[in-house]
């Protein structure tokens, strides 16, 4: 730790992170083991930078060693995408593909309709995911769309449910 900045380095990487200056580190080497703490524990701003950071240190940890994935499923007739290194070709009903830069640090590959992203960053890693849904969200009546693999749609009735027998 330099100059108020973290950097975790592991198997799958290096992350660095800019640490807030309430907030302070105990790195202990021996027994692999980082605490993190507060100038002023009773103050409310204070205790939720503990709680951030502490969760921020875990998922560098846990990205420099095991990493993280993000699967997204496209359902629709036609509907397909294609990696070609870090460039993403979404064919998702319009006139057009859309092509999506993945960022430096991101990789991604598709198995028929899933795109499975991997990455170190778990923030970077959820950013991504969602701009990439965000090209062409589910719509509720039949589903279309990209959607997270664990993500559960309500469908709605539609046009006939409306209609009541009197």
């Amino acid at each position: 730790m330099q100059d108020n900045v973290l950097i975790i380095k592991g198997q799958k990487g290096e992350i660095k992170c800019q640490l807030h200056p309430d907030v302070q580190l105990d790195i202990d080497v021996g027994v692999a083991e980082i605490r993190v703490t507060v100038k002023e524990p009773d103050n409310k701003k204070d205790r939720a930078l503990w709680g951030l950071f502490r969760s921020i240190v875990a998922n560098m940890v846990t990205g420099v060693t095991t990493g993280f994935e993000k699967k997204l499923e496209i359902n629709g007739i036609g509907y397909k995408a294609v990696i070609s290194g870090q460039k993403l070709t979404l064919n998702v009903g319009y006139s057009h593909p859309v092509e999506f830069i993945l960022p430096t640090g991101i990789t991604g590959k598709v198995d028929a309709n899933v795109i499975t992203l991997n990455g170190i960053d778990k923030q970077l890693l959820g950013e991504v995911a969602a701009n990439i849904r965000k090209v062409r969200k589910p719509e509720p009546y039949l589903g279309k769309g990209i959607k997270y693999l664990d993500e559960v749609l309500r469908h709605k009735v539609g046009k006939s449910g409306a209609k009541t027998s009197s």
